[in-house]
């Protein structure tokens, strides 16, 4: 049966399935409902009902802009160039616009870009701000609908990033939403968490309104649908860290016919995948060049795709961002290696700065046990950490440097240096050159 299945998922291209991509925007996997979070998604969750979740996707970078060019480009950062936030690739680069363009499909793409230049992701832009502008987007899945004309629809959210002032926070009681055990215990980051909260049940209302063009306009049979939840919160331990509240998201793919229904898949995939999986279920084939692998057979029940992923944070750059704090990581399916590049720098960014944070930093101040041991454990890291996922999945344990696990450290720093020399990543150095690759420098050598 399953090999019926991939045989059709292989020949998908003849049909020329609708291609429907929604991203969420600074959203942690774990509060979503259908992965045990706390966060009302009924549309997200009815979508797991049809389709099939995934337990253990990642992305390569836990911020907005390299990310989303990640998705698009099927390049790591690094190797595209785009690895600092508000960046940039080469003029040259190949994108989802030009491998699918060239395969019949229409790319289009609603709310949030922030991926440049303009030249390469040269997509139909629907008019609006943000957010998807949902009769705008009707519009054009009905004109596509009407035409018969392949799509590849990218819907992307601002929410759930801050302020944090859309949605129903009175849905969600201050006093009675629940931290999770890395989080201080305040007020400010109580009501953080309310609003936080309330706003991925409003990006869930946006997914539901996505669901229902769809289907009112007669396409869900031929339409592979992924809804994606981007890298984490900007609460600490996750946005801007390679912990897994980082670098792993909460991922939904419904395709009938193609994908099992209310099916929870383990492979361990990444955002590379994403690119060539959409070339190969348009009929093409992905160029060797793409360092991701088609999720066509994971669709199909294939439960192993990759042993290892990476990942990159650079602060160089960023708002409220330490002068440089490198990190690089790698996971295989037991253990998580993270690597400071500097640890003897104090990790800032926009969190750090932030009132639920700077409620931690307070509390620390007055010699508060909890405060103190969080934030320093936040700000001020060793050179590695090293997690045993399986057995603490909140990365709350590091056992860098413990004898019985010396050699499965060597092993993943090994193995973490080959991908980056593989990228062309040379560690700090790459780090001191992030502003080279952000877009207002790229304009002001246009301007000279």
């Amino acid at each position: 049966m399953k090999s019926l299945l991939f045989l059709l998922l292989t020949l998908a291209g003849s049909a020329k399935p609708n291609i429907v991509f929604i991203i969420a925007d600074d959203c942690t996997f774990r509060d979503l409902g259908c992965y045990g979070g706390q966060a009302h998604t009924p549309n997200i969750d009815k979508l797991a009902t049809q389709g099939m979740r995934f337990t253990r996707c990642f992305q390569t970078a836990p911020m907005c802009s390299h990310t989303r060019h990640n998705i698009y480009t099927g390049l790591p950062p690094v190797l595209s160039g785009a690895y600092p936030n508000h960046t940039f690739v080469a003029p040259e680069t190949k994108c989802v616009v030009q491998y699918l363009s060239g395969l019949g499909y229409t790319v289009a793409q609603s709310g949030k870009t922030h991926v440049s230049p303009g030249k390469v992701f040269n997509w139909k832009k629907i008019p609006g701000g943000k957010n998807p502008e949902f009769d705008k987007v009707g519009t054009f899945i009905k004109e596509q609908a009407t035409e018969k004309k392949p799509f590849c629809l990218l819907l992307c959210s601002n929410e759930p990033h801050t302020p944090w002032n859309k949605g129903d926070a009175s849905r969600y009681p201050a006093d009675k939403v629940q931290l999770p055990p890395y989080f201080v215990d305040t007020p400010e980051t109580r009501d953080g968490m309310s609003r936080y909260l309330a706003e991925i049940t409003y990006f869930d209302s946006q997914v539901g309104q996505a669901m229902d063009l769809v289907e009112k306009n007669g396409l869900t049979d031929d339409t592979l649908f992924i809804v994606t939840s981007e890298q984490g919160s900007s609460f600490a331990f996750a946005k801007w860290t390679c912990y897994d509240n980082g670098l792993q998201t909460g991922l939904i793919a419904r395709w009938p016919g193609k994908i099992k229904p209310g099916s929870t898949n383990p492979a361990m995939i990444q955002y590379l995948d994403i690119l060539p999986t959409f070339i190969e279920a348009a009929g093409g084939t992905a160029p060797e060049s793409l360092r991701g692998k088609s999720l066509l057979p994971v669709f199909a029940g294939k439960q192993d795709h990759k042993t290892h992923v990476h990942g990159i944070m650079t602060t160089k750059g960023i708002n409220d961002g330490s002068p440089h704090y490198g990190i690089r990581s790698i996971r295989s399916g037991k253990y998580k290696l993270i690597w400071n590049l500097t640890p003897e720098v104090k990790f800032e960014n926009a969190c750090t700065t932030a009132p639920e944070f700077r409620s931690w930093l307070k509390l620390a101040a007055t010699g508060h046990k909890d405060a103190l041991a969080k934030t320093k454990r936040y700000q001020h890291r060793p050179e590695f950490e090293l997690y045993d996922i399986v057995k603490d999945p909140l990365e709350l344990k590091n056992l860098a440097e413990s004898p019985d696990l010396a050699n499965i450290q060597k092993d993943l720093h090994q193995r973490l240096q080959t991908w980056m020399t593989s990228c062309g990543d040379k560690g700090q150095p790459t780090e001191l050159a992030a502003r080279e690759h952000m877009t207002g420098n790229r304009r002001k050598k246009k301007a000279k």
